[in-house]
């Protein structure tokens, strides 16, 4: 077998380009290495803070993404996610200046769980109140063909300390409760919904809680990214055991 090189370093499958951010990431976060079976690299993006990607949506950031989404790329690294759903609206810019896919948000998941389950979807959100139709269109979500719900955490007081306000420390049950809270308020109010997405990167730490109480399917980050990674990457099957 002849293998060519080229590179210092192999082996990292998924490049995570990651906010500007001081708040703890516990396992299960999108920027905590333990969230996944499988090799990440973590880039950050200098000035891409919580508060001009989640409150602000500011474009001039798309560059700086592209730029450490392409040094990612030349790296080697097999596909390109971040660290923040609201990305969305660069998804459509991102993907076609790469060579290798890019998956910006997991409301990329939205349309499919709709014709899985052929329900509303509820989206879970770090802030409802910032987020667009843009948002959710730039996701390949056709508003006049599935029919959603959303709900926010911008009003919950630890979620809004810690993430929305990049507090360098969090009482994790705390923010448990608030996300069990705001999921089981929102498949009460809307008694059609057959499944949850969570928008937001931070909140797969918390799904099986979420699972447990209200009982849907829960499509959230990590759902995304192990997907991504069984198409990029693909087992051999060398038997054929009938």
């Amino acid at each position: 077998m002849r293998v060519k090189g080229g590179r210092t370093f192999y082996g990292d499958v998924l490049g995570i380009l990651m906010l500007d951010t001081k708040f703890p990431r516990i396992p299960g976060d999108v920027g905590n290495a333990f969230s996944y079976e499988f090799p990440v690299r973590f880039k950050v993006v200098k000035g891409a803070t919580v508060r001009k990607v989640v409150f602000e949506a500011d474009h001039s950031l798309y560059m700086k993404f592209l730029d450490a989404a392409k040094e990612l790329e030349s790296e080697g690294i097999k596909a390109i996610t971040t660290g923040c759903g609201f990305l969305s609206i660069f998804q459509d810019e991102l993907a076609k200046s790469l060579k290798i896919p890019v998956f910006t948000s997991t409301l990329l998941i939205v349309p499919l769980a709709y014709k899985l389950t052929m329900g509303r979807v509820g989206i879970i959100t770090a802030n409802a109140k910032t987020l667009s139709k843009k948002h959710l269109e730039r996701a390949g979500i056709d508003l006049e063909r599935i029919p959603i719900a959303v709900a926010g955490l911008e009003e919950k007081e630890e979620f809004r300390r810690v993430i929305l306000e990049d507090s360098d420390e969090a009482d994790v049950e705390k923010l448990r409760k608030e996300v069990v809270e705001v999921a089981e308020e929102l498949v009460s109010k809307y008694s059609d919904i057959k499944s949850l997405v969570f928008e937001c990167h931070n909140l797969s730490p918390f799904s099986k809680d979420v699972h447990e109480k209200v009982g849907l399917p829960i499509f959230d980050f990590l759902s995304l990214a192990k997907f991504v990674y069984h198409v990029v990457v693909k087992r051999g099957f060398n038997e054929i055991i009938l």
